[in-house]
């Protein structure tokens, strides 16, 4: 029986002619054109914009449902919990999973999870079923569906690229992300005035696009015979802690967001400290997706060639003196500009540390590797503000947020001693 040759890749992996699917390997790094021309990450890349565009209009909708269901602040944050529990224990799972079988199966699976949710949440929407359960019983999928989704999505992208390419391809990757960060919950929050539904309606069409290109990424599938056991599962820690230039990059973004972050804190800023109310807090939270998505660019077009230890290092002090210089203003200018400032500069700093891992790191461990990297950005995330929220309560808003920022540029100053090999890093690549 004559296979297909679509089936060929999504079933059945062959080893096709690189050139035939428009890999470009052989163009020069330096040539722009080479990574547009790369027609598996172009559908990679549209997968990663339409989907996390769906995937933050969901969570604007989700959290005013959830709200308008119950008027309940502390059902807000279950919903948060409870994507958050589930992903945490799953993540290092599903990092076995994906070294283990086919990456863009498990990303396509996950996309049509999120697709099948967003259906059943606007069908309870329009039909006048949905309950405070059922969201919350959603949150768990959402969290399940990430959890094997990102470790996935994460070690696929070496697979499409060649690794001169592969910064660029980062840099370009995080432009989308931020261009998804900053569009899908305005379109989110616009589209929430005709009705949930038409949210998730609309969700539901930009996911069912994101499966069409997923479906579309086409690679060499090498699958890696190992057993399922709990040596395995947690191969990836002791990986990483094996590998100080791997543990370094994972830890720092941990430790760095985890005291510098300020984004919990920006209602308070917004109404009692820069006087801007609600139009203001808005253009506040956007603030860090607007640099992160201009230093993108600036990466995707100058890439770093030299040096790129301590710029890691420098962008991250960067990032807590900027942390400061919004903690301490009352101007909403300056601190808005402090903002971009923070957001340019944590890009930087994902840029470099995503493409210093997944380089050091080699392809049959990249699932697992990915899920502990998953893993420290969730908490750092979810536990900086808990971490905001403490400290202010105790020292207030200015002094969790100058505390946090001083604590940043201790992060950075300590690594250049603790994580030498990845302070004095010249290239990306090892000579």
């Amino acid at each position: 029986m004559t296979v297909p040759r679509w089936h060929r890749f999504l079933v059945h992996p062959l080893k096709p002619d690189p050139k035939a699917l428009g890999y470009a390997w052989d163009m020069p790094s330096s040539d722009f054109s080479a990574l547009l021309s790369n027609r598996p990450y172009v559908r990679f890349w549209l997968t990663r914009l339409t989907s996390v565009t769906a995937s933050q209009m969901l969570m604007v909708a989700i959290a005013w449902h959830m709200y308008d269901i119950t008027s309940s602040a502390w059902d807000l944050g279950l919903v948060g919990l409870f994507q958050f529990v589930p992903a945490l224990l799953l993540t290092l799972p599903a990092g076995h999973v994906a070294d283990r079988h086919h990456r863009g199966r498990i990303l396509s699976l996950c996309l049509f999870l999120q697709f099948a949710i967003a259906l059943l949440l606007m069908a309870a929407s329009h039909w006048l079923f949905a309950t405070r359960a059922l969201m919350l019983g959603i949150s768990v999928m959402l969290g399940i569906a990430r959890a094997f989704q990102m470790p996935a999505q994460q070690s696929l992208l070496p697979l499409l690229v060649p690794q001169s390419l592969l910064q660029r391809a980062i840099a370009m990757g995080s432009s989308g992300m931020q261009i998804a960060i900053i569009c899908g919950p305005a379109l989110g929050g616009l589209l929430y005035v005709y009705g949930p539904s038409t949210v998730y309606a609309t969700a539901a069409a930009l996911l069912l696009v994101a499966i069409t290109f997923a479906l579309g990424i086409r690679y060499v599938h090498q699958p890696v015979a190992m057993a399922a056991s709990w040596e395995s599962v947690v191969a990836g820690l002791n990986f990483v802690w094996h590998r100080k230039t791997v543990l370094g990059a994972t830890t720092l973004d941990l430790f760095a967001v985890l005291l510098g972050g300020a984004t919990a804190l920006l209602p308070i800023y917004a109404r009692d400290i820069l006087h801007t109310g609600p139009v203001g807090l808005g253009l506040l939270r956007a603030a860090p997706a607007v640099g992160s998505l201009i230093a993108s660019v600036a990466l995707l077009r100058w890439p770093l060639r030299r040096y790129v230890g301590p710029k890691l290092l420098g962008a991250v002090g960067v990032f807590g003196l900027a942390t400061v210089v919004f903690g301490l203003s009352h101007s909403f200018v300056v601190s808005l500009l402090a903002l971009i400032v923070t957001g340019a500069a944590d890009s930087i700093s994902v840029v470099v540390r995503s493409t210093l891992i997944q380089l050091e790191t080699p392809n049959d461990m990249r699932g697992r590797v990915s899920a502990v990297n998953s893993i420290f950005i969730g908490a750092s995330n979810q536990l900086g503000e808990f971490e905001s929220g403490a400290t202010a309560d105790a020292f207030g808003a200015v002094g969790s947020v100058v505390f946090g920022g001083i604590g940043t540029l201790l992060i950075a100053a300590s690594w250049f001693k603790l994580f030498p090999a990845l302070a004095q890093r010249d290239r990306m690549e090892k000579d």
